[in-house]
């Protein structure tokens, strides 16, 4: 509900909500999902944002990544999926010292299913698929946490 409130906003806030998620381009995103249809889906939004995600078709992959030494800022990350589900490669990566937001994705979205996923490390957990909105969202929140990093930055 909260996102049809976001979208009746006035186009001043859209337009300033466009600037601050426009400003992370250089992002690297990881999409991790076993359904090439939802891959598909999060790409394309991605990409309207001017971001160019990598692809992985589970959470081992995901794992791999990471240890071949790529790194991702942003990490969205399906929950149901088949050799290591989004649970197991949360923690895992949390293990890893990986800092990066990682978001979590599910078609279970009962509170209870949620919260225990959200108990892994993600930052944030979101029914799937993704709208424009709850990535416009997660686009602004990483933008903040930029402007609090460039505070330190010499």
């Amino acid at each position: 509900m909260a996102s049809e409130n976001d979208a009746s906003s006035s186009s001043s806030s859209k337009k300033l909500g466009e600037d601050q998620v426009n400003n992370n381009k250089n992002l690297n995103v990881l999409v991790v999902d076993d359904d090439p249809l939802i891959r598909m889906l999060h790409d394309t939004y991605l990409k309207h944002f001017g971001l160019e995600p990598q692809v992985a078709e589970n959470g081992k992959k995901a794992i791999d990544l990471f240890r071949l030494g790529t790194s991702f800022d942003l990490v969205l990350m399906d929950k149901e999926m088949p050799i290591m589900n989004g649970v197991e490669a949360t923690k895992a990566l949390r293990a890893m010292g990986v800092t990066s937001k990682i978001v979590g994705v599910t078609s279970r979205g009962s509170p209870c299913e949620m919260q225990a996923f959200m108990e892994a490390g993600l930052n944030y957990c979101f029914e799937k698929p993704l709208t424009l909105d709850m990535i416009t969202f997660v686009l602004k929140d990483f933008n903040k946490g930029d402007d609090d990093d460039d505070d330190t930055d010499n």
